[in-house]
């Protein structure tokens, strides 16, 4: 029998509309992702208000979404890559979806608090699978630019959540925008019918007859022979274990790669959640600070996309190593009094370094990884990332009732930039076998 080498099928394919529609898919998931986790910052002021919270318990709140992430994440990412993309895709859909909704319903912070956990079990775990997916089907000359797209569909969510935080907030209150939140549920059944398994899943299955089919949309013109069978190596590696992640060379990359997710998910968190609340304090108007937050995410997309780009066509970990350092500088800024279109300059640039960056580091996971671990890898960095993601809420929520400078806040807030710098630069250094990383990773 011949071999057919599916993964140099899917590396030469020419980008067609089977493409877009798995994009289109992909982004609309972490569309809607992105929005039910921004939602908390949207509704923090006036959930403070209505509930008598202080800032350390705002801060604590904050942080039950990230919980669940983080096991979401650590859960459903090995999880997919033994029982396929879309079954855990569709698990994580019902879960963020649908608690999200249920948090408008909430009539205490108890109440509030689990429902916020639940779905961020969702939150957390569809984002390495997504991932994972739209890296296996991307073109390998444009695949960081095309997950980076991807995934700013999470900015587009968290500019969605704060513009109709400003357009519903004051009429219909705060629970109003969880509601919206609902739509995924609605599409559930269109978007499972029109997204692909994993084709290395279906191979290792042994689903040879829909792998072929799939890969034909991907390859137009392809046809499976009866003499032909489909080779897939990376879809034979040995289990999916978190051991795995360490072996082959790859124990300090992904160590950094862990500590760059930690500091990365630390500031995009502390601003997400506490970017309203110290502009308020400053003396800004509620409307004016939920401005700022759409700011942040507008200038994410510019960020992931740039990123991408450059990622594809230099160095992917040195690309990030520049980017953390200006995310420290502009963050460190926005602490100073400026011009109003200064400010928004710096919270632009804050976002394009830190979400921006976000989205950068899962695809360079997913360059990192080989498929059969890909979920595995991506869900441990996010896992682990998720512990930056909790310390940042809490953090904002010290510094608060510290009642320090607001220099001070967006100092702390900061630092973590210069760590994933430095961890970028080690990952960027350290040596490994190339056949273990695509082109956009290696030195160029």
């Amino acid at each position: 029998m011949k071999t057919v080498d599916a993964n140099k099928l899917i590396d030469e394919a020419k980008f067609n509309p089977f493409h877009w529609m798995v994009l289109f898919w992909c982004a609309l998931i972490i569309i809607f992702d992105g929005y039910d986790l921004v939602i908390y910052g949207v509704v923090l002021p006036v959930l403070m208000k209505e509930w008598n919270l202080t800032p350390i318990q705002a801060g604590a709140l904050g942080s039950y979404a990230l919980f669940g992430m983080m096991a979401g994440a650590m859960i459903f990412g090995p999880l997919s890559d033994k029982i396929g993309r879309k079954k855990a895709i569709t698990m994580c859909v019902v879960l963020f979806s649908g608690f999200t909704v249920l948090n408008g319903f909430a009539r205490n912070p108890t109440e509030f608090g689990v429902c916020r956990f639940l779905a961020g079990l969702g939150i957390g775990g569809v984002m390495p699978n997504v991932v994972a997916l739209m890296s296996e089907y991307a073109p390998k000359k444009i695949r960081s630019t095309l997950v980076a797209i991807m995934f700013s569909g999470y900015s587009v969510g968290g500019m969605l959540s704060a513009g109709l935080g400003m357009v519903l907030l004051p009429s219909y209150g705060w629970q109003s925008v969880f509601f919206v939140a609902g739509i995924p549920l609605l599409l559930l059944p269109i978007i499972m019918r029109q997204l692909p398994e994993s084709v290395g899943f279906m191979v290792r299955e042994g689903r040879t007859e829909e792998a072929a089919a799939v890969l034909a949309r991907v390859q137009p013109g392809f046809a499976l022979q009866a003499d032909e069978q489909l080779s897939m190596p990376s879809a034979k590696a040995a289990g999916a274990s978190v051991l795995q992640l360490f072996r082959d060379g790859r124990a300090l990359r992904t160590v950094m790669l862990w500590v760059a997710f930690f500091c990365c998910l630390l500031m995009v968190y502390a601003l997400a959640s506490w970017l309203p609340k110290l502009m308020t304090k400053a003396g800004y108007g509620l409307g004016s600070s939920l401005s700022f937050l759409l700011v942040l995410n507008f200038g994410a997309i510019f960020g992931a996309v740039g990123g991408g780009w450059l990622g594809d066509r230099l160095n992917l970990p040195r690309v990030l190593m520049v980017f953390f350092a200006i995310a420290a500088v502009s963050i460190s800024l926005l602490g100073f009094k400026s011009p109003t279109g200064v400010l928004y300059t710096l919270i632009a640039i804050a976002g394009a370094t830190t979400i921006g960056s976000q989205i950068l580091l899962y695809a360079l996971g997913a360059h990192f990884y080989e498929m059969a671990i890909r979920s595995t890898g991506l869900g441990w960095a996010s896992g682990i990332g998720r512990n930056g993601a909790v310390v940042g809420p809490l953090l904002g929520g010290a510094l608060m009732a510290a009642e320090l400078p607001l220099t001070a806040n967006f100092l702390a807030f900061a630092i973590p930039g210069a760590v994933a710098c430095v961890a970028m630069g080690v990952f960027s250094m350290a040596k490994v076998p190339a056949r273990q990383m695509g082109a956009a990773t290696m030195p160029a």
